[in-house]
């Protein structure tokens, strides 16, 4: 009976990688509070989006720093801004924020990664190096302070800026896998008979990596969300519009006036975004580890 019981067990569970960290992840409970929470989070900021709501952020009233009531849950700013109007509408720039420098960043890091990784000591992967060296090297903030003034206040600068720096984490990563793969039996076969390179850099070899872009692309948007709040707060992230970097810089005249609603409703959005983005992400890494999986 016990061993009946072992075997559906092991069924359930599936052989493949991805099968066994789905049945891991299943039974996370920390990692599912977190991939829910991230998940209403997603639905707020496609609906404003699709502009069900957020959409009046912008507007303006006569009710200035009033406390939280019916009509303003979160009361107003000085200039009669209902908060959590605004609060919602960042939930937007922050997924927007946070999906562009993920996919992008990851994107990139894995392609030069796995070239580096594939032709590793030779003068391409010492050039790949370098470049992340260098690009390591420099402050970050520093370097979006760099890449702002250079592009006179594009809009796009801070995600630039990201992606020029987050994409060396996930580089390194993917160059220490394919450093392992490319030893490995299907790729000295894909050789034999006569597989060009790039075909076996990128349709046999990153295939192979995928589990390990996943986990980055969630690090990556919690970072890039973490660091447009910063840079927004000192005047180098979102320019037109409203954000919870934003709302925090707007509040420092509130919180000395001794109003604290603009500080309090932005920061509590991201404190808990954040929070349950890393459970969610914790949760994956753990599940899909193959040492832990197996």
């Amino acid at each position: 009976m016990t061993e009946i019981t072992h075997n559906t067990t092991m069924m359930e569970k599936g052989d493949s990688l991805w099968d066994k960290a789905w049945y891991k992840f299943k039974h996370d409970n920390m990692g599912k509070t977190g991939a829910f929470i991230v998940f209403i989070y997603l639905i707020v900021a496609l609906g404003v989006w699709f502009g069900f709501w957020g959409g009046t952020w912008s507007d303006t009233s006569d009710q200035l720093w009033q406390g939280p009531s019916m009509q303003n849950w979160f009361g107003t700013n000085v200039i009669g801004q209902d908060v959590f109007t605004r609060a919602i509408y960042s939930t937007k720039v922050a997924f927007e924020v946070g999906f562009i420098v993920a996919l992008l960043s990851t994107a990139l890091g894995a392609v030069l990664g796995a070239i580096s990784g594939y032709f590793s000591g030779s003068w391409i992967d010492s050039v790949i190096l370098w470049l992340m060296g260098v690009l390591d090297s420099i402050p970050f903030y520093l370097f979006v302070a760099a890449v702002a003034f250079a592009l006179k206040d594009n809009p796009f600068a801070m995600h630039i800026a990201m992606i020029s720096t987050f994409w060396t984490i996930t580089s390194r990563v993917v160059r220490g896998e394919v450093i392992k793969l490319k030893g490995q039996e299907f790729v000295e076969a894909a050789h034999a008979i006569g597989v060009s390179q790039n075909k076996i850099i990128f349709k046999h070899i990153m295939p192979n990596t995928s589990h390990i872009l996943l986990v980055q692309s969630t690090i990556a948007f919690v970072a890039a969300i973490k660091s447009e709040v910063i840079l927004s707060f000192l005047g180098l992230g979102v320019k037109d519009g409203v954000s919870w970097g934003l709302m925090i810089s707007e509040s420092t005249q509130d919180v000395l006036a001794g109003h604290f609603n603009n500080f309090a409703s932005s920061s509590a959005f991201l404190f808990i975004l954040v929070i349950a983005f890393n459970m969610f992400s914790d949760s994956m890494q753990d599940a899909l580890d193959p040492k832990k999986v197996g």
